[in-house]
């Protein structure tokens, strides 16, 4: 037993777990509520470090046995209340392993889990049907698991490193033979609490739970290199209750992206990701997107809520990324208190992009993308508002746009608004919206096509004459 594990560290975790009372994803009132109820992690009866398995903290000596023994032994435990894995202060370099039902690895104050450079390779996810980036089968990420309940990965600001550079280079120069690996994957598993940390340099994605339900992403910062490759933060897939609060990302790609598989691999496997919440997010990305949906949402992507998102020095706040093949659909997503500094594009829907894992899929799958509410949103520095591109003979419908104003810079010379094959509704819009299938005002007749507006903004609506800078969120 370690007793170091009392004191300041039990009484952070203390507060850590009463901080989650409440925190998994439900829908009351028409929006979304975390809602936390797993009250058997506040405390795992069984306890050790791993020290206690030999493993040496000096940024040089391999792990990896360690970090599979302790978890073996514990293992032991998990029908006995659950067990605790301590990682103290120091460098502990490790190849990837896997966690147990009933576990909290608990990275302590200065404690460093640093990502060896040979990691195994597993097959394919079924709803992707080959690696995303090359075909065939993929390396496993550095911590991962598969049908689990109750993981708590969590500490004390400890820092999980994937020392990315290598494979980015290998990734570059064309040297790699299988799909880089991310850093944490949990696959099929339920109850997931991954909070109070730093990642950084991911090889691939950040933190990618596929195929689960009831999942906790809380006071992360994750970052990476401006131009590292796909270095997305956090990637919910095909997964349901969701919540996302809290975090500072910056990295080479998205920062957050849901996704549900891809093309004829998504369709078949039929496995959508909904009830999400994404909350009080900020950072920075000059590459790639603050939110996106897609492109990968071939399984289907609803009720999407996402509220206090700031970005800044970025390349587009929020994109829904699809194409022909896709198949599935978008709809229902609230995105609600934006605020956007220097960022090239605003909002961006792309119904061409292209990227399909083989060429089987049916270029006659098309997407269904509707009801989109975009609802106080507030820019400075913009390059151009919205680009918007739907697909020719599957328009994109009941998008809506209420209180939106994006200064976009004096000396851009591209329209502030770009459309085609998007319909949809705005009211109190600057610049105003120059597209004619998005000119029709929201109220008094189109509020119901307008998925989850704000109580606030429909007591405003009585007014109708008001301008968007008056609005106040």
């Amino acid at each position: 037993m370690v007793m170091a594990m009392m004191g300041t560290e039990k009484l952070v975790y203390v507060l850590l777990v009463h901080a989650f009372y409440g925190a998994w994803c439900s829908s009351v009132g028409g929006s979304l509520h975390c809602e936390y109820s797993n009250l058997a992690s506040l405390h795992r009866p069984h306890s050790v470090s791993i020290t206690e398995f030999g493993a040496v903290g000096d940024g040089v000596t391999l792990n990896t046995k360690a970090f599979q023994n302790a978890l073996f032994y514990l293992n032991s435990f998990s029908d006995k209340g659950g067990a605790k894995l301590f990682v103290p202060a120091g460098q502990w370099l490790t190849g990837s392993f896997d966690l147990i039902s009933h576990l909290t690895l608990w990275l302590d104050k200065g404690a460093t889990i640093l990502g060896s450079e040979n990691w195994p390779v597993v097959d394919p996810l079924p709803s992707y049907g080959r690696g995303r980036e090359l075909p065939g089968r993929r390396h496993r990420s550095l911590i991962y698991g598969q049908n689990l309940t109750d993981v708590v990965i969590t500490g004390e600001n400890g820092t999980i490193d994937g020392q990315g550079s290598v494979w980015w280079d290998w990734f570059r120069n064309g040297e790699l033979n299988y799909t880089r690996p991310h850093l944490v994957e949990l696959m099929n598993s339920t109850g997931l609490i991954i909070s109070n940390l730093t990642f950084l340099n991911s090889p691939f994605w950040n933190i990618h739970p596929v195929y689960c339900r009831n999942v906790v992403v809380k006071n992360l910062t994750i970052l990476a290199p401006l131009e590292s490759p796909n270095t997305d933060g956090v990637d919910p897939d095909s997964s349901t209750n969701v919540c996302i609060e809290d975090c500072y990302i910056v990295t080479g790609d998205d920062l957050v992206s849901i996704k549900s598989g891809w093309d004829e691999y998504g369709i078949s496997y039929a496995r959508p990701s909904s009830k999400i919440k994404i909350n009080r997010l900020t950072g920075q990305t000059t590459s790639s997107s603050g939110i996106a949906i897609g492109s990968e949402m071939s399984g289907g992507v609803s009720e999407i809520y996402i509220k206090d998102l700031h970005l800044f020095n970025s390349n587009t706040g929020i994109r829904i990324k699809t194409s022909p093949g896709r198949g599935g659909y978008v709809r229902n997503v609230h995105i609600l208190n934006v605020k956007l500094d220097n960022v090239k594009k605003a909002i961006r829907f792309t119904g061409k992009y292209g990227e399909h894992p083989d060429e089987k899929f049916d270029p006659k799958a098309l997407p269904a993308i509707e009801k989109i509410t975009f609802e106080n949103v507030n820019g400075d520095g913009i390059g151009v508002a919205g680009l918007l591109e739907g697909i020719e003979g599957d328009e994109f419908k009941n998008i809506c746009f209420l209180n939106v104003t994006l200064r976009v810079k004096k000396n851009s010379k591209k329209s502030p608004w770009e459309c085609s094959n998007v319909r949809g509704y705005s009211q109190w819009v600057s610049p105003e919206i120059t597209c004619d299938s998005l000119k029709e005002s929201i109220f008094p007749e189109h509020r119901s096509d307008c998925f989850g507006l704000s109580e606030n903004n429909l007591e405003i609506s009585s007014g109708l004459s008001r301008s968007p800078w008056l609005l106040s969120w």
